[in-house]
């Protein structure tokens, strides 16, 4: 099974560099470890778009390098490999893991700087993702990977972005270093509870996940380092529900140990008696958790008030406008009263409209002209707001707000024809 799928994977990867025509094996390499990295979402993404290859995994000739976004949206492509797929672990969920019967390569650290290095030089990239399973020990792997970039920045004077995976079980020497040569570093978490490690990953345990991102914390509280490092989370191959995964998210916030939490829908590439049946990933609920985290960071939100009536979130409306229909008592808000944080609990404002809003107030009355002009989206908050007492919705839409707002909402998404209550703003 497993074979077959790295087969099928490979073929659907055209041949096309120019730099690996005179070398078969390194191309073979570098399609096998581009697909072993693949499942890894660790990169800057929003939840609603998801990283993905160039052109798609499934077609094209740059199908190793990947597409992700930062937070002000430009768009940034990655070369996202593998040191080695080889790894000693078995976590069940994983394409890598030890018992799948797959071929196992790896790249030598020169053979890392040099096609990175190439790909930058050529503009296929902007930077590098790399990541590893973990071949003999946690600091024989990290060393190769750490050699790979110190020849990449001080041989090929490399300026471009580098993010590195550290290894779970590494010295702090290493990590020390890793982030003396990175821009940004990350270790998964893999999953919310010590006892779904113990299922699916028992080679893993949370102590050892943690420490080093509390050293990356130490190091960063210090000004030694750039940023603090990131996570991910696999949501869908254990039974955790969505508010224990956010709790988790939440305390990693508060202590300062992660400058992000990623989340990555589960995707079946195993068979095992401990893995849930599933025919699709579940990507909505993966962009729902993106969606409650930017509540938990940005928007004021309590995990109390987003979980109020269930511990997992509803997938049929974004985790604001479902707080919004439950709490109807709260709206609407006077636009020209409301202050900063009353506005952010309006659906489709966000800080950038609230700040814009606040800042029109000093200069003049608010109409419903000047705030399509300020880039308010109306189509949304004009269910949830009035100027000066006056509604923006006709009577008629009131009523039907009041009698049933989750059916309301769904018909209007429908008769729209596309996702109103899928966006988040």
């Amino acid at each position: 099974m497993f074979l077959n799928y790295v087969k099928i994977k490979l073929k659907s990867m055209t041949k096309g560099f120019q730099i690996l025509k005179s070398s078969k094996e390194l191309f073979e390499k570098l399609k096998i470890l581009a697909i072993s990295a693949s499942y890894d979402n660790s990169c800057s993404s929003s939840g609603s778009r998801r990283e993905t290859p160039a052109y798609g995994i499934e077609k094209g000739p740059l199908s190793v390098i990947y597409h992700t976004w930062t937070a002000d949206g430009r768009c940034v492509p990655l070369l996202k490999i593998l040191l080695t797929n080889i790894c000693r672990n078995s976590c069940k969920y994983c394409i890598n893991r030890r018992d799948n019967d797959l071929p196992r390569v790896s790249f030598t650290p020169e053979e890392i700087a040099k096609l990175t290095s190439e790909f930058y030089r050529k503009n296929y990239i902007e930077g590098l993702f790399l990541s590893s399973g973990i071949y003999r020990t946690p600091d024989d792997t990290m060393e190769l990977m750490l050699k790979a970039v110190k020849i990449l920045r001080k041989r090929y004077h490399f300026s471009g972005y580098i993010h590195l995976k550290l290894i779970p079980g590494l010295s702090k020497e290493l990590i020390k270093e890793a982030l003396s040569l990175a821009d940004r570093v990350s270790i998964n978490l893999e999953l919310p509870t010590e006892t779904s490690l113990k299922v699916l990953a028992p080679e893993k345990s949370f102590p050892l996940l943690l420490e080093p991102l509390r050293e990356v914390r130490e190091l960063y509280e210090n000004k030694m380092v750039k940023a603090p490092a990131s996570t991910q989370i696999i949501i869908g191959a254990s039974p955790d529900t969505d508010k224990t995964i956010l709790s988790l998210a939440k305390t990693l916030y508060n202590k300062k140990m992660v400058r992000r939490v990623y989340y990555s829908a589960y995707i079946p590439v195993n068979r095992d008696p401990a893995l849930p049946a599933i025919e699709e990933p579940p990507f909505l609920r993966e962009h729902r958790l993106y969606q409650a985290d930017w509540l938990l960071r940005f928007y004021g939100f309590d995990l109390d008030e987003i979980f109020e009536v269930s511990e997992n979130l509803d997938l049929r409306f974004d985790p604001k406008l479902a707080w919004a229909l439950r709490n109807l008592h709260f709206f609407p808000v006077e636009i020209t009263k409301a202050d900063y944080w009353e506005l952010l609990r309006v659906p489709g404002i966000g800080p950038t409209s609230a700040k814009r809003i606040i800042e029109a107030r000093k200069y003049g009355p608010l109409s419903e002209e000047v705030l399509k002009n300020l880039g308010v989206p109306l189509k949304r908050a004009k269910y949830f707001i009035c100027i000066n007492g006056k509604s923006l919705i006709t009577h008629k839409e009131e009523k039907a707000l009041k009698r049933n707002s989750f059916h309301f909402f769904t018909n209007l998404e429908i008769k729209n024809s596309q996702p109103v209550i899928m966006i988040f703003l």
